[in-house]
């Protein structure tokens, strides 16, 4: 009989450990991997580099997707863009394998700062207003939001013209020395 009844105890404790160690594996996988997520689909980064007077409308729109507004002011095209911008691959898969692994390494407590810490880290929004010439080239470029914040329209003004002036310069500069090395060359 004593054996019996302890050999019923060991079974117990077996079937109770075995059920811990299920519920303990379950709630690790449901509540586990939240800040994982997260990181791993995080919007995308945009190229913000086709944001460049003479760049073509259809690049433009290849990158940063379809404006929220279109509208023609005095003959020229203005596409209104809002986007969030976000991170590269390498970053959110970065992220996302660090909070696996500290996932794994603190038996799941670390969801308690992981998920909060990428809830807040979700890109930055933007906007942009984009003029176009009458070849569907950008003319000119407005950011009206960074970071969710308004920003004052003349300091962030790209325009054709400061470009224009900006090679100007540049193509000085490399033609001087040009001239002057071959104002002291011998003919």
């Amino acid at each position: 009989m004593q054996t019996s009844s302890n050999n019923i105890k060991q079974r117990y404790r077996y079937l109770l450990h075995f059920i811990k160690t299920h519920i303990l594996v379950l709630s690790m996988a449901t509540v586990g991997g939240c800040s994982v997520y997260m990181a791993a689909h995080q919007p995308d980064k945009k190229n913000l580099n086709v944001l460049e007077p003479g760049t073509p409308r259809n690049l433009v729109l290849a990158e940063i997707g379809q404006p929220k507004a279109t509208e023609m002011r005095n003959g020229n095209r203005v596409d209104v863009f809002s986007f969030v911008q976000g991170y590269s691959k390498g970053a959110k898969a970065g992220r996302a394998a660090f909070h696996g692994a500290a996932d794994v390494l603190t038996l799941g407590l670390w969801e308690v700062v992981g998920t909060p810490t990428e809830a807040t880290f979700d890109g930055s929004k933007v906007a942009f207003e984009v003029t176009y010439d009458k070849n569907d080239k950008i003319k000119k470029v407005v950011q009206l939001i960074n970071n969710g914040k308004d920003i004052e329209p003349k300091a962030a003004q790209k325009s054709e013209d400061q470009s224009t002036a900006a090679a100007a310069a540049t193509t000085q500069n490399q033609e001087a020395p040009a001239q002057a090395s071959s104002a002291e060359s011998p003919k």
